[in-house]
């Protein structure tokens, strides 16, 4: 059967199981767009008002289901627009596939309208990237696009189409769902060696992170961990894989982890890392990190073994396969002077949380509580980046894997509402977006989606007039010179603009008004913003100084 290289693009989407893409038309995509139009009974195509926000979105409704997202944006501006939302993914380990349009091959190197090279600007922030030189190869790249895009370590692969192989005419054969590559497997004597460590250490600490959540193994490490009488302790990626209430978890760890699992950590003999890569957000200063603990690393990424930290064992391959077999291998064991420990660090933690929280004021704790009582274990929560991630992070009680999208590696201000959008179409919930008022001032005109879509996300603006992390650093370390972070001379009230957009929205001053205002907000069954006054002086807190170890970590306002 003869279709297009327009018509071929969309029939390959399908055929990967793809029921939704998000984009924005231009000149070099009219064709695709056309294709588009003609199987929109078939195929949901997701207008945003800005391509960045698109490829966001994409990344949102993977982080909601484990299906590959994909983007789609015309040549230029519309593709350079994706840079930051390719790099978002890439450093999260995301599976995308963005879709550029480019000018026709004849005019490629002339300087010609819109002609930019993407796949030279997105070499470095993409797992791999094609451009299609005629539509006999079109089909076939864009089945080896969602195939790379999913196997192994996941992440963004761009396929850049140009105008006339759209328009070209070709034999179309199907391809079929393109599958993960097979993961080698970890060799039996290393697992062997790891199980030796495990049945040797006698203050283990089950290490997760996004890895985990792409390996499948919540599961599988809750039963490791209570074969082995071990804590559980997470990155910030790693957030919801295991549930909050699991008595062995201990929470996030790392500059701003919950201080039991920071602590524990520290004092531990034998880190099992699963899926993490010791970022220098997670370790602090390598030299003095868990100095007391030997480390075994399970990485689907050998690249990532010894890179950050060094390890004693590192095991690159399949993970979930790798953790089933560890359980079978390890030894049944009880430790009895550790947990006694963890108990004991508990304890402290709960301590200094009593004494920052102080019932009389409208705190970011309040708030995220009085949130969660509208919430179930399904329902996605997506946050921008800054102190209202944190907070999130530390006080949300995650239940279910793939219910926190959050952008961690790249720190992406403006990810959150084009990730909630693509998050409650993925998941079919409606979605909770907790933001600030900086990174909501970056990608409000995604409003307008919202409205035209009436996706049910409820916006949580913790609006306290300023870049709160940012101030929070310059107060700790730069003698509270507030250089350009103070944002309350804007004036912008953002339920009015919310309103402007055909958006209800909603204004809470105070404590006493918290209750009954989130109560009006969560009856509306579309598209809601809460507008949340915040005490700019409120703090992230435990923090470990840029640079610093856990000898220096700061848990109480009057430690500062």
């Amino acid at each position: 059967m003869k279709k297009s290289g327009a018509e071929i693009i969309v029939e390959t989407l399908l055929e990967q199981g793809v029921d939704t893409v998000f984009g924005y038309p231009g000149g070099q995509v009219i064709d695709l767009y056309d294709a588009l139009y003609e199987y929109s009974d078939r195929l949901n195509h997701v207008l945003t008002s800005h391509e960045q926000h698109a490829c966001h979105a994409a990344d949102g409704y993977f982080r909601a289901t484990g299906k590959t997202g994909v983007v789609i944006a015309t040549s230029g501006p519309g593709a350079t627009n994706l840079v930051t939302g390719i790099a978002t993914a890439y450093l999260d380990s995301v599976p995308l596939v963005a879709i550029t349009g480019n000018v026709s091959t004849s005019l490629i190197g002339r300087d010609s309208f819109q002609e930019v090279d993407i796949t030279g600007v997105t070499l470095p922030v993409t797992k791999h990237n094609f451009f299609v030189h005629s539509v006999e190869d079109l089909a076939i790249t864009l089945h080896k696009a969602f195939e790379i895009a999913k196997s192994g370590r996941p992440g963004p692969v761009l396929v850049d189409v140009p105008k006339d192989v759209q328009q070209a005419v070709t034999e179309y054969k199907p391809l079929g769902r393109a599958r993960k590559i097979p993961e080698k497997t970890v060799n039996g004597f290393q697992m062997k060696e790891a199980a030796r460590m495990i049945n040797a250490a006698s203050r283990p600490f089950i290490y997760i992170g996004g890895g985990s959540l792409g390996a499948d193994v919540s599961q599988q490490v809750m039963e490791l961990a209570e074969k082995i009488d071990a804590p559980i302790g997470s990155t910030l990626m790693g957030l919801s894989a295991i549930p909050t209430d699991y008595p062995r978890f201990l929470g996030m760890q790392g500059m701003h982890g919950h201080y039991a699992s920071s602590m524990a950590q520290n004092e531990c003999d034998l880190i099992i890392s699963i899926g993490c890569r010791f970022s220098d957000r997670a370790t602090g200063n390598v030299k003095k990190y868990a100095k007391q603990a030997k480390i075994i690393q399970f990485d689907i990424d050998a690249a990532e073994l010894n890179k950050n930290i060094s390890v004693h064992l590192g095991l690159a391959g399949d993970i979930h396969d790798a953790v089933c077999r560890l359980i079978s291998e390890v030894e049944q064991t009880e430790h009895p002077q550790w947990h006694a420990r963890i108990a004991q660090l508990k304890l402290e933690e709960q301590f200094q949380q009593d004494q920052l929280l102080d019932p009389r004021k409208l705190t970011p704790q309040a708030l995220i509580n009085e949130i969660t009582k509208y919430t179930d274990a399904s329902t996605p929560i997506a946050t921008d980046v800054g102190q209202h991630q944190m907070w999130v992070a530390q006080y949300y009680p995650f239940q279910k894997p793939r219910t926190f999208i959050s952008s961690g590696g790249l720190g992406t201000m403006g990810f959150g509402l084009g990730a909630a959008i693509g998050a409650a179409f993925g998941s079919k919930k409606r979605t909770i977006l907790f933001t600030g008022d900086g990174s909501f001032g970056m990608n409000l005109g995604e409003l307008a989606t919202l409205y035209k879509t009436q996706v049910p996300v409820v916006i949580v603006v913790f609006n306290n007039g300023t870049l709160g992390m940012v101030r929070q650093w310059q107060t700790l370390f730069y003698n509270q010179h507030y250089s350009n972070t103070d944002l309350s001379d804007r004036k912008s009230d953002f339920v009015k603009i919310a309103n402007a957009f055909g958006i209800p929205g909603f204004h809470v001053d105070t404590l006493e008004e918290l209750p009954e205002t989130v109560a009006k907000a969560m009856a509306k069954s579309g598209p809601v913003l809460i507008d949340v006054k915040i005490d700019p002086d409120e703090f992230v807190l435990p923090m470990l100084p840029p640079g610093g170890s856990m000898d220096d970590i700061i848990t109480m306002r009057e430690e500062i």
